[in-house]
């Protein structure tokens, strides 16, 4: 049986996180690749066509939501679903409009768990494109934060 595991990409400066999430992923059966800044993010993600990407906002090179937009802007990553990973857990309005490009919001530190229960939860979702208008308003974003702070969650 030759079944393809879905690919994650992981997108952290922190390696002792990134590794942890990595192993844990493998381990429930995802491919997983990895980058450690903002630019190597968009360069993995041409390169490997993820199916998920997971990314720390706070990254060296370029940010995770810099990187984000320029990856929503290109045709072959714009319906990849993100999730942010933030050690940020308070969100305001200007928040949610800046982290419109990523479909969801964990708060860090966040279990290996709870971050695969959202990914299978979002890979499950038909594409961003058929759920939701891309030019919506700020006060229409994508990103919901989850855990204690699971104020958008669909």
């Amino acid at each position: 049986m030759n079944e393809q595991r879905q690919r994650v990409l992981l997108v952290d400066d922190y390696p002792d996180a990134l590794e942890t999430w990595r192993l844990y992923l493998d381990l429930s059966g995802f491919d997983v690749v990895t980058a450690a800044d903002g630019r190597a993010a968009i360069d993995v993600a041409h390169a490997s066509h993820p199916d998920i990407i997971v990314m720390d906002l706070e990254l060296p090179v370029l940010s995770g939501i810099d990187a984000a937009r320029e990856l929503r802007a290109a045709d072959d990553t714009a319906g990849i679903p993100m999730i942010a990973a933030t050690g940020y857990s308070h969100f305001n309005g200007m928040d949610h409009a800046r982290l419109n490009p990523f479909d969801l919001v964990l708060v860090k530190p966040c279990d290996p768990a709870q971050l695969l229960i959202q990914i299978r939860r979002l890979l499950a979702r038909p594409p961003a494109s058929d759920v939701v208008d891309r030019g919506a308003t700020p006060s229409a974003s994508r990103a919901g934060a989850v855990g204690q702070r699971d104020t958008q969650n669909r």
